[in-house]
């Protein structure tokens, strides 16, 4: 397989420089996000632990353009995705950014072919080449002989396996994964960490993981907690360091 093409050496992949977000909710303002501070290199393991309610989600939102900050900014490969147009942002996502949910969100109706192909048909691929990609993602993650099984048919690791194939079909150099193993047993969660490792390893792809596992996340190059809408480093050993 074709790893993608790394960051220039010069500076990460994805700089995140104190981020704000806040939410009103009629006269109340609510501020989840408070200056947040991170980086991440091309094919480097990133953990984002933290207390549930404590804004990892809105954090992964945002550093996959999915939603847009309140204050600071995002940079990728040292530029602003959202200087972008609406449909320029969107291509930028669908291309360099893939993304691995708790809930898989395949749609039931279709095969595990045709949920991994969907994000090639939305970068104007052709079916061919697009059912070429999937298979090839598919057949990465150890899913390849449940083309044709539809999610309900799929137990709950193989359809992580097959969000993975999706994430991984158009070969971007990121994803973001929230909680991907939050609702796997214990002994499949580490199969699908491990899954991730390996394209790491063999695609060169770049992760950054919320995730309450502790175990999991010491196998992360390094890590963030995020307290109080802030991001406090730590290494592999959950001991926090300088920035």
């Amino acid at each position: 397989m074709n790893s993608p093409e790394p960051g220039r050496a010069d500076h990460p992949l994805l700089v995140a420089e104190e981020l704000e977000k806040e939410y009103h909710t009629g006269p109340e303002v609510v501020r989840v996000l408070r200056g947040v501070n991170l980086s991440l290199r091309a094919g480097e393991v990133v953990v984002l632990v933290g207390a549930s309610g404590v804004g990892k989600t809105t954090l992964l939102y945002i550093l996959g353009t999915l939603d847009r900050p309140t204050g600071g900014r995002v940079r990728f490969d040292g530029e602003d995705p959202f200087a972008r147009s609406d449909a320029g942002l969107a291509k930028f996502r669908r291309q360099e950014i893939g993304f691995v949910f708790q809930f898989y969100n395949l749609l039931g109706e279709m095969t595990a072919l045709e949920n991994a192909m969907l994000p090639a048909l939305l970068v104007r691929k052709s079916a061919r080449e697009a059912r070429s990609l999937a298979a090839e993602a598919l057949n990465a993650v150890g899913v390849g002989d449940r083309l044709r099984h539809r999610p309900g048919e799929l137990s709950g690791g193989e359809q992580q396996r097959v969000a993975i194939a999706r994430a991984l079909v158009n070969r971007p150099r990121l994803i973001l994964a929230d909680e991907p193993t939050g609702n796997l047993d214990p002994k499949t969660s580490e199969v699908i960490y491990d899954l991730f490792l390996r394209v790491q390893a063999e695609r060169g792809v770049a992760f950054l993981i919320a995730t309450h596992n502790q175990e999991l996340a010491r196998k992360a190059d390094r890590g963030y907690r995020l307290v109080e809408g802030r991001a406090r480093p730590f290494d592999q050993h959950f001991r926090e360091v300088d920035r």
